[in-house]
């Protein structure tokens, strides 16, 4: 009788593995086919999808994608909300409402939220779960539920080569220079300057680049050194691995 049970929970054992290694196949097969590329819009019609450009499978809710315009090489990843518009099957006008310059990334479980301009510039990185938004709710009557009140919409400009964190949130009206960092977690409104780092809820300024004086308060931690030209990603992993496990050496 043990063997029997041992033989059976073997079977089990072995069944669940097969199942197991068949559920990844097919998820693996639908993320590739379920991708979204300019070469491979599926339902979607944006108004531009650069090349290389990429919407990772599954998509959040994305409507108004006749005036959203997405650069080149742009990595969006899964469950990323891309809007234009209140909702769905407005017409907009002749003018783009949402644009993405070439390079950005939006990481997974993102929403961008464009009901009037929302524009992010080129190699703008953002973590996961950040939120972008032109519209706000409106409570000045105190007597009428929040959600019944009419938004106000203020335009979005994110500068090229900027950095948002994790669950940060871009309020409307907000406008980012070039290369900010946003902290993770903060809340930005209104007008940063260029290489600013900001934090906090709601977000200040806790450093700047100063031209003569260079980052202000300077930086705790020594610049990153730089990987030598011609090193090949192979020789990276050997590197890696030693780390790891000097004895191998």
């Amino acid at each position: 009788m043990p063997k029997n049970r041992n033989l059976f929970s073997s079977l089990a054992l072995r069944r669940r593995e097969v199942l197991s290694s068949a559920v990844h196949r097919v998820w693996a097969w639908a993320q590739e086919a379920g991708a979204v590329t300019a070469t491979h819009p599926g339902r979607l019609r944006f108004g531009r999808i650069g090349a290389g450009t990429r919407l990772a499978f599954p998509q959040g809710t994305v409507f108004g994608e006749r005036w959203i315009e997405l650069g080149d090489h742009c990595v969006i990843g899964e469950q990323v909300t891309l809007t234009a518009g209140l909702m769905p099957d407005l017409d907009l006008g002749a003018e783009t409402v949402l644009t993405l310059g070439n390079g950005v990334v939006l990481g997974r479980g993102s929403h961008v939220i464009a009901d009037t301009s929302v524009s992010i510039g080129s190699d703008t990185y953002c973590g996961p779960y950040v939120y972008i938004t032109s519209t706000n709710h409106s409570y000045d009557d105190p007597d009428e539920p929040v959600g019944r009140q009419w938004p106000r919409t203020e335009p979005v400009v994110i500068g090229p080569g900027c950095w948002i964190g994790t669950g940060a949130v871009i309020l409307p009206g907000a406008r980012l220079g070039r290369n900010v960092v946003v902290a993770a977690g903060a809340v930005v409104r209104g007008e940063v300057a260029d290489h600013a780092v900001v934090a906090g809820a709601p977000a200040r300024v806790v450093r700047s680049w100063d031209p003569e004086k260079g980052w202000q308060p300077p930086l705790r931690t020594p610049a990153p050194v730089p990987i030598p030209d011609g090193v090949t990603p192979e020789q990276l992993a050997a590197v890696a691995r030693l780390l790891e496990d000097p004895s191998e050496s």
